[in-house]
């Protein structure tokens, strides 16, 4: 007589068996198992670089680390939007160098936008001139090599102005030298702050009514008047701030020459920070021009039809119906193109201008010697600076988009 079977570890092994055979026909199982397996061999080249790293440095007798960053510079810098001298240290010069960078780019993105935007209009004016003049700008500036523009900005343009002992050429207040542009700029003067803050939410005031008037105009078919409302509270801005402080935020400094030839006052542009800014905004700017292009043609013929069947004026029209369409296909590019001006703008080095790169790669790297560190500080620099644009402009992309119903 044969015993029952006693269930136990025999009838427990085809159910696993099964069960595994299910999970491995699962495709959700496989996303998470990839993405698992991708980072564990991600982990793994970190860290036998990171092996080989320690290895290499403790054959050098060198610590890897960043307390390099407060040792004395002992190297100057040309030019500086915050105190620096020879004395601070390494990490004061890094600060330096960043607010260079950000300077140039944020300098850059305005000009190329306005660049961009205007000849874009420009390649699609009914003007034959305009529209050649414009078409050429592009064909050049798009097919021309960066590096190679900036030369031609600093060698050909800004170095070979006229020299500063020659300034009897020279007339205004207004200074064109090879040593650099110096123009009048404000100079700030006791409640600036208090004017500066009512500005501020004057010109948000401003914007707010613009877009509301706007809306009026559109859905109710009332007019809009919409510099009308945008001028009225900048306005009543101004007269609030003048009530407080009594007096003016700002006086304008002009530049002058003294009698050793050198210039004082006013705002001193340097033929390096000069060339770079003209050279990338310009160059950007091709680009740009022909997104804008192809976002104003995105939008069909009716719209245009409508907008002239309503008597809208040109730039009205432009204004308010068809760049507003046209944006949701300007946007995702243009990102693009703000971000490889951010990343251009390395090209410093190029004109001796001392951005970041320029003040981390090289004087700094030459007398610490920490390559490692100097190229991961520079990696991180640029990859902040990048992602803080791309969070922005995803935003903005996202207030432009129609919204669905």
């Amino acid at each position: 007589m044969n015993p029952e079977p006693q269930p136990g570890k025999s009838q427990k092994f085809p159910t696993f068996f099964k069960d595994i055979s299910k999970l491995l026909r699962d495709d959700r199982f496989w996303k998470i198992a990839g993405q698992a397996i991708a980072l564990i061999l991600v982990i793994v080249v970190i860290a036998i670089l990171w092996d080989n790293l320690s290895a290499n440095y403790s054959q050098l007798g060198i610590a890897f680390g960043f307390d390099f960053l407060n040792s004395q510079a002992s190297f100057d810098i040309g030019e500086s939007v915050i105190p620096y001298s020879p004395e601070n240290s390494y990490r004061q010069a890094y600060f330096v160098g960043l607010l260079n960078s950000v300077r140039v780019m944020g300098l850059g993105i305005i000009f190329a936008t306005v660049a961009g935007l205007t000849v874009g209009i420009a390649r699609l004016s009914d003007n034959w001139l305009l529209r050649s003049l414009a078409g050429l700008y592009v064909e050049i500036l798009r097919n021309t090599p960066l590096l190679l523009q900036l030369f031609f900005w600093y060698f050909a343009v800004f170095i070979s102005l006229p020299k500063l002992e020659d300034h009897q050429q020279m007339r205004g207040p207004i200074y064109l030298t090879n040593r650099g542009i110096a123009v009048p700029w404000p100079l700030a003067l006791p409640g600036f702050e208090i004017w500066l803050i009512l500005l501020t939410v004057g010109v948000l005031a401003a914007a707010a009514l613009w877009m509301w008037r706007a809306r009026v105009m559109l859905e109710e078919a009332k007019p809009g008047r919409q510099l009308f409302w945008a001028l009225g509270a900048i306005g009543l801005s101004v007269i609030l701030a003048f009530i407080i402080t009594k007096n003016l935020p700002f006086r304008l400094d002009f530049p002058r020459l003294t009698p050793a030839l050198q210039l004082e006052g006013g705002l001193k542009l340097t033929p390096e920070f000069a060339a770079l800014v003209t050279g990338l905004s310009l160059y950007t700017g091709s680009y740009i021009a022909e997104i804008v292009r192809a976002g104003i043609q995105s939008v069909s013929r009716g719209q245009w039809e409508a907008g002239k069947s309503l008597g809208l004026k040109s730039g009205t029209m432009m204004r308010m119906v068809i760049l507003p369409q046209a944006l949701r296909v300007i946007v995702p590019p243009l990102t693009s193109q703000y971000l490889n001006l951010a990343k251009n703008s390395s090209l410093a080095v190029a004109v001796a201008y001392p951005d970041v790169y320029f003040v981390v790669g090289s004087p700094t790297l030459n007398q610490t010697g920490r390559a490692i560190e100097a190229m991961l500080i520079i990696m991180v620099t640029y990859l902040t600076i990048s992602l803080i644009v791309s969070l922005f402009m995803n935003w903005y992309n996202k207030t432009v988009q129609i919204k669905e119903r």
